[in-house]
């Protein structure tokens, strides 16, 4: 009996530890069953809260054009040009060289110093002219006076002929004597004349009106006969120096207008062909061509240059020669139609310069595969894809349809209500 009694406690503990174990375990099973619904609601959300950035990003990932990356395909006048380079010389330039050898006294002017035409500049050491040209007015002078005494002979001999004192013989002698004496006065006066004129070498002077290029010497230098002392360029008249190749002479002619530009001068300046040279150079065997330059005071001597002749001038449709692309088999342009860029293949033309918005630049001609008013993208874009979402610039021109209307222009779509300012229907806002 006492075992029974103590039996009958431990089956109920044992009971008691079955039944909450069970309840452990019910509580495990739940907390992994509301887990696993847990996940599967947080994947099937998933998707949706992904598409809703990618719209966003879409929004945000339109590209945004500046005023400069557009222009608009236009009737316009096309100038067929010829791109020419060289460097700029002045029609007039001088180097003064010495005219005597001798020691450089002074010398008066530096580069840049403006002189006028004839204008002493400097001094020659004159010390050795001037003592010649005086030995050679002394003996000028000694030969006068034989030729006073050659006269007064032949006068009185005349006399004694006529008296019959002297042979015809001794006349004669006399004559000769006193023509002797008067060819002998006028070599020594031309001497004299050439010793006066060594003198005046010694002087430095201008041969004609400008500026000071070069200073090649200084005063105590002695210089040889020829020796260069200083160049003097005439700035009113300047020219470009350039070099044509064979097959473009022929649409050269004189006359013809052309604009250059010089690098750090912002403003292009206006030419004109003025003289083709007849004969080509030996070794490039291209010819060379002066271009006149009109007067302007940022030109000096030396300077390269770069500009365009004009040879041509025709009216066709063109846009700027930026925005035709060439990294295809054949040229395209990208136009823009419904907020996206539109890949057009289209048929070029010349090149040359036309008018767009109201400034000149480099265009091509497109004969086919563009209708004008359509809105491309210029070079300066960089590389766009075909489809690309884009951004108009709130001042942008309107799109015209890429193919001509038949009877009468399309209207731009009003924008729709809601719509961003600059941002036409159909094309997605960015940030």
């Amino acid at each position: 009996m006492a075992e029974l009694r103590n039996a009958a406690p431990h089956r109920a503990y044992g009971r008691l530890a079955l039944w909450l174990a069970g309840v452990v375990l019910g509580v495990v099973l739940g907390m992994l069953l509301a887990r696993t619904l847990a996940e599967r609601r947080s994947a099937s959300a998933a998707p949706a809260s992904v598409a809703a950035p990618t719209g966003a990003a879409a929004s945000s990932s339109a590209l945004e054009l500046a005023p400069i990356d557009i222009a608009t395909a236009t009737s316009a006048e096309l100038t067929q040009t010829l791109d020419v380079s060289g460097s700029l010389r002045a029609v007039q330039s001088a180097m003064v060289k010495a005219r005597v050898a001798a020691e450089v006294r002074r010398l008066d002017m530096r580069e840049g110093d403006r002189v006028a035409a004839g204008q002493l500049l400097g001094r020659l050491d004159a010390t050795e002219a001037e003592w010649r040209l005086r030995q050679a007015d002394d003996q000028a002078r000694s030969a006068e006076a034989q030729l006073a005494i050659a006269v007064r002979t032949l006068d009185n001999n005349r006399a004694l002929v006529a008296q019959g004192f002297i042979s015809k013989n001794a006349l004669e002698t006399s004559v000769s004597s006193e023509a002797a004496a008067r060819a002998t006065v006028q070599a020594a006066r031309a001497a004299a004349e050439l010793a006066r004129k060594t003198v005046s070498d010694t002087e430095i002077r201008a041969p004609i009106a400008g500026f000071v290029s070069q200073r090649l010497v200084q005063p105590g230098e002695r210089v040889g006969v020829d020796a260069r002392l200083l160049e003097i360029v005439d700035l009113s008249r300047i020219e470009l120096e350039a070099a044509i190749a064979p097959a473009d002479v022929l649409a050269l002619r004189v006359g013809q207008p052309a604009r250059i530009s010089i690098d750090g001068l912002g403003e292009r300046i206006g030419a004109r062909v003025a003289r083709i040279n007849p004969s080509a150079a030996s070794g490039t065997r291209t010819v060379m061509a002066y271009l006149d330059v009109e007067p302007h005071p940022a030109l000096r001597q030396g300077l390269f240059a770069r500009g365009s002749v004009e040879l041509a001038a025709r009216r066709a449709l063109v846009v700027p020669a930026s925005a035709v692309r060439h990294d295809q088999t054949r040229p395209y342009v990208l136009g823009v139609e419904d907020g996206r860029a539109v890949e057009r293949q289209v048929s070029v033309g010349l090149q040359g310069d036309a008018l767009f918005d109201g400034r000149r630049e480099r265009a091509t001609e497109i004969t086919d595969g563009l209708a004008a008013g359509t809105l491309v993208l210029r070079g300066t874009v960089g590389s766009v894809r075909a489809g690309t979402a884009l951004r108009l610039p709130a001042a942008a021109p309107a799109v015209a349809p890429a193919v001509a209307p038949a009877v009468a222009p399309a209207v731009a779509p009003s924008a729709a209500p809601g719509a961003a300012p600059g941002v036409l229907p159909g094309r997605v806002a960015g940030r």
